[in-house]
């Protein structure tokens, strides 16, 4: 039910966090994985760690004209995807009166619209194959609003929507779509959350679970969405947070 052996998968920030923990993830469990970020020797040292399962490619998914090129390249290595993985994301953490036209584009381009444009140009060989799997990052800033995350919210909350309406387009093709929403979840984007003990504390508390997250608290969910478990699932948003939104 869980067995993705000899898929291919096309993991976005698979240098760090929760892209590299996925890439991994997927690489471990059998999958072919096509890792993309921009930093070349982060890459390199993931590859290193999945060995012959994985590929690399360096890229900035902030370039929408080059997303096209990217779904050719990545079909180079082990054939076109039928798993993708949106785990790519920026967080500028600017004030609302501080926004700026530039760190407002920036984080739309690489959290809603690189994942949209991407999939767009991968979905052909998914619908031909009839079978595909999309996993978008939304966040409990999809739902909830903190300080600092006006940008971020924005385009998270427009992740959320986006996972229903492609799934509402692709999945009678056999493509289901669906996204991961993690709260407050140990990485290096979330770093300045937990370097603060009594803002770390805080949230945990807020949780059903009383605990933040670590990245392999994302396994499980992950590997339902990317295997055939999730075959009557598409245009869903599971909260990875502890229960924070239930509380």
């Amino acid at each position: 039910m869980f067995d993705i052996a000899g898929r291919v998968a096309l993991v976005t920030g698979a240098s760090s966090g929760l892209g590299r923990r996925a890439a991994t993830l997927l690489a471990q469990s059998g999958a072919r994985v096509v890792g993309v970020a921009r930093r070349a020797d982060a890459l390199a040292d993931w590859q290193k760690e999945v060995g012959t399962q994985g590929a690399t490619i360096t890229h900035d998914l902030s370039d929408r004209d080059g997303l096209a090129d990217l779904a050719a390249r990545a079909a180079e290595h082990f054939g076109a995807p039928d798993i993708v993985v949106h785990a790519a994301g920026i967080n500028t953490r600017q004030a609302a009166d501080d926004v700026t036209p530039e760190g407002w584009d920036m984080t739309l381009a690489l959290n809603l619209s690189a994942p949209f444009f991407l999939s767009q140009h991968l979905v052909p060989a998914m619908r031909e194959k009839g079978w595909g799997r999309i996993v978008n990052f939304a966040s409990l800033q999809s739902f909830r609003a903190f300080p600092g995350g006006l940008a971020y919210g924005a385009s998270k909350g427009g992740v959320a929507q986006m996972t229903r309406a492609m799934a509402e387009a692709w999945s009678i093709h056999g493509i289901n779509v669906n996204a991961l929403a993690p709260g407050f979840v140990r990485t290096e984007l979330t770093a300045p959350v937990f370097d603060d003990p009594e803002r770390a504390a805080r949230n945990a508390a807020q949780t059903c679970v009383g605990r933040n997250g670590e990245p392999e608290d994302m396994d499980g969910p992950l590997l339902f969405f990317c295997s055939p478990a999730s075959n009557y699932v598409t245009g869903q948003i599971m909260m990875l947070d502890g229960g924070f939104t239930a509380k």
